[in-house]
């Protein structure tokens, strides 16, 4: 394979603090890595350093001089007075520079630069990449080309950002986070772009399921050291399970073996002891081993939540416009004990706006919102974070509360409290500059979980966190006594926490999914694809009787294949009656509904094949 990078032995420090040391290991051609580690270990200064962005305290990473590479940053650094498509093509691309060349020539209305510069155009086949590049920003839902990058969203933003590394078509894409901020149908365009490319890959995402279908080898840092699987994700979780049991086996037994040794050690005679110096040696070898620990940080959630009465929050008649954008229209919607909602909808639709409605942040045009009075919210949202740099870790939480009430008795100091969120003491007097994005997160949700809320609402709580802790805020989120509202673009987390969805349609629509995305979005599929077929029998009913041409003969094995079609249809009806039914089950597993419904797409294509295969044949003879 032919080698892209080479990381030997590199090492980083913030200040005092390591964030990896000594860690090595290549990328080659055709593959795609994907790096997963704690927050705090320096995943995305890693990546800054391969990208050229950042310098290394010691070792050496080596980029193949004929490897063209396009890096995707966390936050994309744009020039905000740029036009869109002046942004796009703002590259070290000859062509791309060519065209800004003849863009400016038009702009200045110089009609002999434009002609010496259309022909160097159409020499280099600058058309087609001008083509190309308009089209990857259509495919985005970049639209507005003369529209200012200052004037874009954040989302809209990281869009054009990937997009001006799309177009350049590198051999190799470093992205850092690339789906945070963009809508779940741009993650999907995304995930099949990358898992479609030739493109070698290396990127860091908390995106359980881009992991899983984009990536072939996983890179783990743990304690400096690196573990590579090669595998997804799925695979991944299960070889790491199966190294640490390997590694908690030989300590285990160096541990035994250890014993023995030290009980030979102390009962040796003085006289002997230069005769068996090899065994004293590996003596101490085996108390190294015997010493070691497997780290595995576990982030349990069991905070109380405050009592929920029989009344949570009533919603009635709800409408909200902001000029002619019409935001809610008539919305009406009782919410019950313990119920958890996700929601999901196109940018622009309202998911935020409606949020603040509820926790009357925002005034509602008409229509009332009545909430229970043991209602106690715990809103974490992107911008809710407002941490001062200089303030250090502990204060932050001495300023909410100097001891946390736990419930039932128990009740913890600040300290204590900060360590059970993973920040150990030697961390808790750390300036908020030092931490990562993170961290940071960790410690904003620290400080909405610390209030023992009975409803939360996150706005994208997934966005910076490590897989780790988002593995334990779910198992928390499952067992949460009370009410829980999630915006993400998340789609894993989404199908692990809630059990129904507000879509969120546009012009003011809402409509209410009993299930969690991956139902919905075999729902869509579904739906597009029965009205395709219906779509397709309607042209077929509907085309020209005038002149009927004479029907052709079925061969032999066309008129089989006609006479076994009504058998194999009914057989396939019946199948998707019972899996229908089975899915009404409300025991059945998350797993168990995901193999079903996706039985149930693959049952309806058959159908819509063997039906669309009758009709076809039953036109001949």
């Amino acid at each position: 394979m032919i080698p892209y990078i080479e990381i030997d032995n590199v090492t980083k420090r913030w200040g005092d603090q390591i964030l990896f040391e000594n860690i090595s290991f290549n990328i080659a051609k055709g593959q795609k890595v994907a790096i997963i580690a704690k927050n705090g270990a320096g995943k995305s200064t890693l990546l800054n350093a391969i990208a050229g962005k950042t310098d290394l305290d010691e070792g050496v990473i080596k980029i193949n001089k004929d490897v063209k590479v396009g890096y995707l940053s966390q936050v994309p650094e744009l020039n905000q007075e740029l036009t869109v498509l002046e942004q796009a093509t703002a590259s070290d691309n000859p062509i791309a520079a060519l065209i800004r060349e003849y863009e400016m020539a038009i702009a200045s209305n110089d009609t002999e630069k434009m002609e010496s510069l259309m022909e160097e155009m159409n020499l280099k086949n600058a058309w087609d990449f001008e083509l190309r590049f308009k089209q990857v920003l259509s495919e985005l839902k970049i639209n507005h080309f003369d529209q200012k990058v200052s004037q874009l969203s954040g989302g809209q933003q990281k869009r054009v950002a990937l997009a001006q590394i799309l177009i350049n078509e590198p051999d190799m894409l470093i992205l850092d986070e690339p789906t945070n901020h963009l809508d779940l149908n741009m993650i999907e365009w995304l995930e099949i772009y990358l898992t479609k490319t030739n493109c070698t890959l290396l990127m860091v995402t908390h995106d359980r399921y881009f992991l899983d279908r984009v990536c072939n080898e996983i890179v783990e840092i743990e304690d400096n050291t690196t573990y590579r699987y090669k595998g997804n994700y799925s695979y991944y979780l299960q070889k790491r399970d199966e190294r640490i049991a390997i590694q908690t086996a030989e300590i285990e037994k160096a541990k035994n073996l250890y014993r023995t040794e030290l009980d030979w050690l102390r009962r040796m005679p003085k006289a002997r002891g230069h005769k068996a110096k090899y065994r004293v040696d590996a003596a101490h070898e085996l108390k190294k081993k015997a010493s070691q620990t497997i780290k595995e940080d576990k982030l349990e959630l069991q905070f109380d939540s405050a009592r929920l009465g029989n009344k949570i929050i009533e919603v009635e008649h709800l409408s909200k416009s902001f000029g002619d954008i019409t935001i809610l229209d008539d919305f009406s919607y009782k919410f019950s004990k313990f119920e958890k909602i996700g929601i999901v909808g196109k940018n622009g639709t309202g998911k935020s706006t409606f949020l603040n409605m509820i926790t009357g942040n925002i005034p509602m045009d008409s229509g009332t919102i009545d909430v229970g009075q043991t209602i106690k919210f715990g809103y974490y949202t992107q911008k809710g974070m407002s941490f001062k740099e200089e303030d250090r870790v502990i204060d932050i939480i001495k300023n909410i509360a100097e001891v946390i009430d736990l419930g039932n008795g128990r009740k913890w100091t600040a300290s204590q409290f900060l360590t059970y969120f993973l920040f150990p003491p030697e961390t808790q007097y750390t300036y908020v500059s030092k931490l990562s994005g993170g961290e940071k997160r960790r410690l904003y949700l620290c400080t909405v979980l610390m209030q023992n809320p009975n409803f939360l609402i996150l706005d994208e709580p997934t966005n910076d966190l490590d897989i780790m802790t988002l593995n334990v805020l779910e198992a928390y989120l499952s067992d949460f006594q009370g009410c829980v509202i999630v915006v993400s673009h998340d789609r894993y987390f989404m199908d692990k926490i809630v059990d129904h969805l507000f879509v969120f349609e546009g012009e003011g629509k809402i409509k209410d999914f009993p299930g969690n995305y991956t139902h919905f979005r075999q729902w869509l599929k579904e739906e597009e694809k029965e009205k395709k077929a219906l779509e397709k029998k309607k042209q077929v009913k509907e085309e020209p009787q005038k002149e009927k041409p004479q029907k052709i003969k079925r061969s032999y094995h066309e008129q089989k294949e006609f006479d076994k079609l009504p058998e194999e249809i009914e057989k396939l009806e019946i199948e998707k009656k019972e899996i229908e039914e089975k899915l009404n089950d409300p025991s059945l597993s998350t797993d168990k509904i995901v193999e079903l419904s996706t039985r149930h797409a693959e049952v309806g294509n058959l159908l819509d094949e063997k039906e669309l295969r009758w009709l076809e044949l039953s036109e001949k003879q």
